[in-house]
């Protein structure tokens, strides 16, 4: 099947089809979905409002991890289920997700001992999953992995193993893949109403948010999959359904790699406010997050807010020998957590299980977990689809499912990497033309190639859609990205038949959005 949205929104739009599920929602936990139904031979049509990935599916913290904080309060079924699909992510999508040494750095006594045994505990809990053996370090052998930690008052470190990977990257794969078995992915499309028949739901209005017009599509089965605003959606179905999440807004800022240089990463147990605290090297900069912000609103953009930065910036200096101020802040992203609700007093307290809810009128929603999980909750939700729909699949396979892209040592493909097997198509592009070689900006690594691949086979539509997520200069750079904005516009409106005007307005809409990710 051709992967462009001018043929996916024709088929979306298509009367005679009766899907088996239409999936609203087109983050991680939806093109999960999509790719697992799907690969079960079931028809699926997966609509998102906004872009593949745009809420908070492009930001989190980059980690593919078993969690160890979810090791700290006991909840050893969620870590031993997140590090078994840690494994398997790892063995699906080589070319996306890496092992990653993390370093604990030990500042007192009790830490070596304490830390030493819960992260060996974690290693045990992993099994045949596992990354690598934890194990202490002395003063010499932590500096040698972090050159540029505190080193006052320094006794050492436990160093253990957690995966990495590019979160936007990997949902464009899903996305593929689910394509390549047949399912409807279309991005910037609507549902606007959901619509019943004898009380039970059988379908929804959609509207295509490019051309504005609004058709009707039935199917066995809705699956609400739409992260943080699964609430907004259920209100679709039920005006007064009370909410199932409770969000919490995480915040991250980029550095440069100057400040974090080698290969392992830092991770502090226990911040003032009782989170995790990651810095990170990722793609050739330095990560460093993440806050917890309870939120009552849920901005399609959210905006970091001064005392996060501060937070992490206080943090940051504590650890490293260079303190980074505000203006070494390449970038800065906030993503919303779409909690399921519970009791606990903080939202760092909430549970990441995540929950399945069928509504009175057979609406099937799916909220919580974390990226990790994705696949698990896929499979759930799938089987639960399938009886509400009195479908009768065969059994999830996605656990040895090779996700699109997938490549050995995708490396050798150098800053092309993340693409695995489309480096090559790529590649392609750069010797028909020597200008798709030129970099966007002397800041950014990203060529010309990546935006025309972008719009002729990753489904970018927009500006932001190319430098947020099919790459991801606004996370890199985002003073840089604002400035190659004007060139991405103008190879996009040439691949997409769009007019001057059409550029301008691009430009002018992406500077308002990258503004949110400059201090």
């Amino acid at each position: 099947m051709s992967f462009t949205r001018e043929e996916m929104a024709a088929r979306a739009a298509d009367a005679g089809i009766e899907w088996d599920f239409l999936v609203i929602g087109g983050g991680a936990t939806g093109a999960g979905v999509a790719v697992d139904a799907a690969m079960r031979g079931l028809s699926v049509l997966l609509v998102d409002r906004d872009d593949f990935g745009k809420g908070t599916s492009s930001r989190s913290t980059k980690l593919v991890h078993g969690g160890v904080r979810y090791l700290q309060q006991g909840n050893i079924a969620l870590v031993m289920e997140a590090l078994k699909e840690r494994g398997i992510l790892r063995d699906n999508a080589p070319h996306l997700v890496h092992d990653l040494p993390f370093v604990v750095p030990n500042y007192t006594w009790w830490e070596a001992p304490f830390y030493g045994i819960g992260l060996r505990i974690y290693d045990l809990l992993a099994g045949k999953h596992g990354f690598g053996p934890s194990r202490n370090l002395s003063v010499e052998k932590t500096l040698e992995r972090i050159p540029t930690i505190e080193t006052e008052g320094l006794r050492g470190g436990v160093v253990y193993y957690d995966g990495q990977f590019d979160d936007a990257r990997l949902l464009i794969n899903l996305v593929r893949t689910a394509a390549e078995f047949g399912a409807v992915t279309v991005n910037h499309m609507e549902a606007v109403r959901i619509l019943r028949r004898d009380d039970l739901v059988c379908g929804a209005v959609l509207r295509d948010r490019e051309s504005g017009g609004e058709f009707t599509v039935r199917a066995r089965a809705v699956i609400n999959a739409a992260g943080p605003f699964v609430d907004g959606v259920r209100r679709l179905d039920e005006p007064d359904a009370p909410p199932m999440i409770r969000p919490s807004q995480g915040v991250h800022i980029i550095l440069d790699q100057s400040f974090l240089p080698g290969d392992s990463a830092i991770m502090v147990p226990h911040t003032d406010d009782g989170r995790v605290l990651f810095a990170i090297p990722w793609r050739g900069r330095t990560l460093v997050g993440t806050t917890d912000t309870p939120i009552d609103d849920l901005p399609k953009e959210p905006r970091a807010l001064d005392h996060e930065v501060e937070f992490l910036l206080t943090h940051a200096a504590r650890y490293l020998t260079r303190d980074p101020g505000r203006d070494d802040v390449l970038s800065v992203f906030a993503g919303i957590r779409p909690l399921a609700a519970g009791d606990a007093a903080t939202t760092a307290a909430l549970s990441r299980d995540h929950t399945l809810h069928i509504s009175r009128s057979g609406l099937v929603t799916i909220t919580g977990g974390k990226w990790t999980t994705y696949r698990k909750m896929a499979e759930d939700t799938v089987d639960q689809a399938a009886t509400i729909a009195r479908l009768d699949p065969p059994a999830c396979a996605t656990k040895t499912l090779r996700i699109h892209g997938h490549v050995e040592r995708a490396e050798e493909f150098g800053e092309l990497a993340v693409y695995g097997s489309d480096a090559l198509s790529i590649l392609n592009l750069v010797r028909e033309s020597p200008r798709n070689a030129e970099p966007l900006h002397p800041s950014l690594e990203t060529i010309e190639a990546e935006v025309v691949w972008a719009a002729r086979s990753e489904m970018a539509r927009t500006v932001e859609d190319v430098l947020s997520r099919r790459t991801r200069c606004l996370l890199f750079n985002a003073a840089a990205s604002v400035e190659a904005a004007p060139r991405v516009a103008e190879i996009l409106a040439k691949e997409l038949g769009r007019d001057a005007a059409w550029q301008a307005a691009q430009v002018r809409a992406y500077e308002e959005t990258a503004a949110v990710y400059r201090l």
